[in-house]
């Protein structure tokens, strides 16, 4: 199947043309999907995009209207698709579901642990030959509380990591994982409750209507103060203002993020030469308790490998003419 691959970055490059193995030609470009750019896609059975494209409904017209019949996401993530018009198009959309739960999780504990021991500052102290430890005073993670927002298989995957070092564990999530109850005695409470009790609140959640800045100044409120939050889901879960506040008051003691609310057209690409930058993230940036990484959190082999693996799978599926089992139905309208 000829598809267009928009967003190509070089550390998957290779993964995608070798599963792909020549059964399906592709085009590989650079650019994000937009408006302005989806007419290169004509003559494309399929096109393939990443979580920065731009899927809303006047680029899916686009992209309908230039004979794209399949669009296959190469993440699990998939807030920058307008579902229900692509159904009303009859254009068929799947994702990669499950490529890695194990890179995520082990990179929101890498977060946890670097933010805890203060690692970055302490290998800056050490390239500067000055070997104090005052200021890096951390805390045993065993016997802490920690509040997962999301238990599905990243949450679950950080649950059982993190049982592994004596975690008292909380959940929130509207479907109850009894293997994580009996297996890591993890316990399910509401989200106020939650917040009170634990030391640190790592966000495990998808991005929709009702968690969309869920971590809001109201929420961060009922937080116990100097907690660590750490979110390695969506950006715009959080509501960055709001953490800018609870950090400057010290309600939120540290802050590791993957995602940034603001990340579109800012991540995934070298900005150091750019003169205008992001005033929030400035800000975040400045502060010694707070850690960001770039959208890395999926970034390993494995993950790779099997994201390629799952978006061959699904152009296997439409060249043969039967429906992908990583198909997406909307959840609204038809």
């Amino acid at each position: 199947m000829k598809t267009l691959v928009y967003s190509i970055h070089e550390f998957e490059k290779p993964f995608l043309v070798a599963a792909a193995a020549g059964r399906h030609p592709l085009k590989l470009l650079d650019a994000a999907l937009s408006a302005q750019n989806a007419a290169a896609a004509t003559g494309f059975e399929s096109v393939a995009i990443f979580t920065a494209d731009d899927a809303s409904a006047p680029v899916l017209d686009l992209l309908h209207g230039a004979g794209v019949k399949f669009l296959a996401i190469r993440a699990a993530g998939h807030d920058n698709v307008d579902l229900p018009h692509a159904a009303r198009l009859g254009l068929k959309i799947a994702n990669v579901p499950a490529y890695s739960p194990n890179s995520v999780a082990e990179h929101a504990v890498a977060l946890i642990l670097a933010l805890n021991r203060k690692l970055i500052t302490a290998d800056r102290q050490v390239h500067a030959w000055n070997f104090c430890l005052d200021n890096l005073v951390g805390f045993d993670l065993s016997g802490k509380t920690v509040g997962l927002i999301g238990t599905g298989k990243i949450g679950g995957t950080t649950a059982r990591i993190l049982h592994g070092f004596g975690c008292r564990l909380l959940g929130y999530d509207a479907v109850h994982d009894s293997q994580l109850e009996k297996n890591f005695d993890l316990e399910y409470v509401d989200l106020p409750e939650l917040c009170r009790q634990s030391d640190i609140i790592s966000l495990h959640t998808s991005l929709n209507p009702g968690t969309r800045h869920l971590i809001n100044e109201a929420l961060i409120a009922r937080m116990k103060q100097g907690v660590m939050l750490i979110n390695t889901s969506r950006g715009p879960v959080v509501n960055t203002d709001a953490v800018l506040a609870g950090l400057e008051s010290g309600r939120i003691g540290a802050l590791g993020l993957d995602v940034y609310e603001f990340e579109k057209g800012l991540f995934f690409a070298d900005q150091s030469a750019r003169s205008v930058r992001d005033a929030r993230l400035a800000r975040l940036l400045a502060m010694p308790n707070v850690l960001i990484t770039g959208h890395q959190a999926f970034l390993t082999r494995e993950a790779l490998r099997n994201i390629a693996a799952s978006t061959a799978q699904n152009l296997d599926c439409w060249q043969k003419g039967v429906a992908s089992p990583n198909e997406l139905i909307p959840a609204h309208g038809g």
